[in-house]
């Protein structure tokens, strides 16, 4: 007869302790084999072998409830998909974690004295972050039959050779990596960003890639902060140039009409800004067609609508004061969707404070999705970007 283990015997072959294996059998995991006469748990050989799976799925991130859920009979179950999920939940830690050590060194660089405002702003520039990387993957993904998003803000730019560029936030520079053998010849471009951000990385692109460039093409980058006024008497000081781009920055910079103003300061006689922000998202439009047609109220897309066009009448306000010219330039890209739950999710994340509402509706958002993809075989959303080029005469 197989000899049985108390709790005290099991927790010392495992590795725990005795509370560890009471609350295991509280939350349903480790159920006792038998009970003895005195009411004390025993516990067999297949027992301590569950006991050492809960210890080695706790110890690699799993949750109480997750290993409940993975574990059947002493066995786990898709143990392989199990894993899998749980490896992409520690890579978004890990990734989370990288941000959260880059903002808290970033701030440290900035700052001589520190409060708890400066908390709060790591706390910001890391959502931020987040959402933004969050939105790349997911363009990525949607889009990867389209022409390439940098590509087609590259081209819009219609870059003459011997241009001087001034890159503000240059970032990872994606503007120019994935353009890398297009920029015109002579091109001298120099970008500006933190250390702490991607442009790290973008540093060491540019050693390692210089032989691929065209004849006379020179890439520098500085780091130096865009809302440190040093870092406008150093620009003002190597002259003027003939395009200055600051694309996405409206998360990063606190003062967006302080850097239009100084940009102003640094764009040729002849030359533009290339700014992006102020967006009337089509998408808008789209959403408001869909839930018309499911007989939906849609008078939160009008607020939307309404607020995304006073901002933008803000920023052309804004821009018309420090230029003469200041042009529109809408840039579509096509997001291709062949499943209907993408699309929903889609709109709950666009409409985050909305999602109350288009979860009430979300199962007529489903079958008109189903209904095109299954007609169509894919349902297409149409972006329309808004970006400006604004001359100073």
């Amino acid at each position: 007869m197989e000899k049985k283990m108390t709790s005290g015997e099991m927790a010392k072959k495992a590795g725990v302790s005795q509370k560890a294996i009471r609350l295991y059998d509280e939350k349903g995991l480790l159920k006792p084999t038998e009970y003895s006469e005195g009411n004390y748990r025993l516990y067999d050989d297949a027992a301590l072998q569950i006991l050492e799976k809960i210890v080695a799925l706790k110890q690699i991130g799993f949750s109480l409830e997750e290993i409940r859920d993975n574990l059947k009979s002493g066995e786990a179950g898709d143990i392989k998909g199990a894993l899998e999920i749980q490896l992409q939940k520690m890579e978004e830690k890990k990734y989370q974690l990288e941000k959260i050590t880059d903002a808290i060194k970033r701030t440290l660089a900035r700052k001589e004295s520190l409060d708890w405002d400066d908390v709060a702003g790591i706390v910001q520039y890391v959502s931020a972050d987040q959402s933004a990387d969050e939105r790349h993957w997911d363009a990525l993904k949607h889009t990867s039959g389209e022409m390439d998003w940098y590509v087609r803000i590259f081209r819009s730019l219609d870059l003459q050779e011997e241009n001087r560029v001034l890159d503000l936030g240059c970032g990872y520079a994606k503007l120019w990596r994935n353009n890398w053998t297009d920029i015109p010849k002579g091109t001298k471009i120099s970008g500006y960003d933190i250390h702490g951000s991607w442009a790290d990385d973008f540093a060491k692109f540019i050693p390692d890639n210089m032989d691929k460039l065209p004849e006379g093409v020179e890439i520098s980058l500085e780091f130096s902060d865009l809302e440190d006024e040093k870092t406008w008497e150093q620009i003002e000081r190597t002259g003027v140039y003939d395009v200055v781009v600051a694309h996405y920055l409206d998360s990063e910079i606190k003062n967006i009409e302080a850097l239009v103003a100084s940009a102003s300061r640094a764009v040729a006689e002849n030359g533009f800004f290339s700014f992006n922000g102020g967006n009337v998202a089509n998408w808008n439009n789209l959403f408001k067609e869909v839930l018309e047609a499911i007989g939906e109220d849609v008078s939160f897309i009008d607020e939307t609508i309404a607020i995304q066009t006073e901002k933008r009448n803000q920023y052309i306000a804004m821009m018309e004061k420090y230029f003469a010219r200041v042009e529109s330039v809408l840039l579509p890209n096509f997001w291709h969707y062949t499943e209907a739950k993408e699309i929903v999710a889609k709109m709950k994340d666009y409409y985050s404070n909305q999602e109350k509402i288009i979860t009430g509706c979300e199962d007529k958002l489903l079958a008109y999705f189903e209904d095109k993809i299954e007609k169509d075989g894919e349902f297409v959303l149409e972006a329309r970007s808004q970006f400006w080029h604004c001359y100073k005469k």
